[in-house]
This record gives C-alpha cells, sequence and structure tokens, in this order.
C-alpha cells in the first residue's frame, strides 16, 4: 500500500510540474524585458536587437508551440493580447531578417510582400503577419483599437510600447496607445480655424473598422484626443476629414 501510494504521489508529483513548466506565461515577461531594453518612445534599437536576437527568438519559438486547442481554452484577453505581441514580435524579427533596411516596404520585390512572406510560427505552421492581422485579429477579435497596437515597424504608426500586451491591463494598454496616437500632432490633429481633422491614413485604410464600432469615425477618435482638440470637436458642426502623409521609414532609434 505505502508503496503505492508512493508511486502514485511520485506520478502526481511529475504531471503536476510538467504542467508547471509547460504553463504559459501570461505576463509575457520574456518579451515584455526585450521591449524595455530595446524601444525607446516608440523608437527601436534593431543593431542592439540584432547583435543579441536570442531573447526575441526563444520568445517567438514559445508562441509557435502553443497548441490551438490550448490556446482556445484562454480568455479572449489572454489570446487577444498574445496575437498583438506576436505581430509586433514577428514584425521585429522580418526586420533583422533583413536589417539595415530603411522600410519594411524595401523587404521583398512585389509591394506588401512583406506582410505575405510566411515566416510566422502559430499554433505549429507558419503563416503571414497579413494572416495574423486580417485572418485572425480583426475577423475574430473586431476591436478597432487593435489598430493602435498592431505596429508594423514604420515612424507612421502608432509607437510601439515598451512594454508586452497582458490581458489583465489591455483595454488599459490600448485606450493609453489610442491617447498617445491621437496625440501626436504630425499625424493626427484638428484645426479649429478651418474645421479639418487631420488623422493618419489608417484610419482611410480601416475606416471600416472604426466606423463598425462607433458609428462614424469622428466618433470613434474623439475621445482620444487631448482636450484642446476634444473641446473644438464638441462645438458641432461639420468637420472636414483630411489624410496626414504616411511616414514609411523605419522605426529606429537615431545611432549614436
Amino acid at each position: 500500500m505505502t508503496s503505492m501510494l508512493s508511486t502514485g504521489f511520485r506520478a502526481a508529483l511529475y504531471l503536476g510540474l510538467a504542467a508547471t513548466l509547460n504553463a504559459f506565461d501570461h505576463s509575457h515577461a520574456a518579451f515584455d524585458a526585450l521591449l524595455k531594453r530595446h524601444v525607446r518612445e516608440g523608437m527601436v534599437d534593431y543593431a542592439a536587437l540584432k547583435a543579441a536576437p536570442q531573447a526575441l527568438d526563444g520568445y517567438l519559438s514559445t508562441l509557435g508551440a502553443v497548441p490551438e486547442a490550448d490556446f482556445k481554452t484562454w480568455t479572449e484577453s489572454q489570446r487577444f493580447a498574445c496575437l498583438i505581441n506576436l505581430y509586433n514580435a514577428a514584425t521585429l524579427r522580418l526586420i533583422l531578417d533583413h536589417y539595415p533596411v530603411k522600410s519594411i516596404r524595401s523587404i521583398g520585390w512585389l509591394p506588401g510582400a512583406a506582410w505575405k512572406k510566411e515566416g510566422v510560427s502559430l499554433f505549429g505552421q507558419k503563416v503571414s503577419l497579413d494572416h495574423v492581422e486580417h485572418g485572425i485579429i480583426r475577423k475574430e477579435y473586431p476591436d478597432a483599437r487593435a489598430h493602435f497596437a498592431l505596429v508594423c515597424a514604420a515612424r507612421g504608426c502608432p509607437p510601439l510600447r515598451s512594454e508586452a500586451f497582458v490581458a489583465a491591463r489591455l483595454d488599459a494598454q490600448l485606450d493609453d496607445q489610442g491617447r498617445q496616437f491621437l496625440g501626436d500632432p504630425i499625424k493626427n490633429r484638428v484645426e479649429a480655424a478651418t474645421r479639418t481633422v487631420h488623422l493618419s491614413a489608417i484610419f482611410k485604410w480601416f475606416a471600416g473598422d472604426f466606423e463598425a464600432s462607433a458609428g462614424t469615425l469622428l466618433k470613434f477618435v474623439t475621445p482620444f484626443f487631448p482636450e484642446p482638440a476634444r473641446a473644438t470637436l464638441a462645438t458641432g458642426g461639420d468637420f472636414k476629414i483630411a489624410y496626414t502623409d504616411y511616414d514609411w521609414s523605419l522605426n529606429e532609434q537615431a545611432k549614436r
């Protein structure tokens, strides 16, 4: 009896230890540490990251090894945060594969080739960045704030955070991304004199996503603008929308 209990105890201990070792880290600590080390005010130190890519590669391997069946047992926020991090981490890896490069659009011969390259590991398969964004995130997690979080390595994008997205703070992080993006007057601003709202081209490309969320594009963006712009928009009346030029140059930190 003692031997049987001992054997059963050891088996249970082994299974418990295996489950602990295989448990997914929803704090995304490895990616969080990498972002804190290599990202400043949305700009990336690609040279330093290329010199020591092991942490990034290890994180991407961990994400790619998650079985789809396990993924489906997670909460919606856990899945959403994971996919955003996957997109951003895979984009960093793509840039490193071609670094030095002036723009993500310089990768590949055909327009948009970088996003169609099937180099992202997910559920044991290779998929593209386009598939992650359009085939999964926009289709299964219809939160237009995702456009504030997915960063395609361009200066015209919303800023890459110096922290990973996590389920426990996902709403707050997405709202903060929106405020940062709409608070950048180069990309988004309101001109009271001409009653013109200048918006990033992102709002033109994905207008349907934003309108589906709030009814109109202006209703969606207004809460994310700084107070002076919100006050101007609150005066009512018609505002024209114009789109700012999108800067596709690499979101790289200035070299010292």
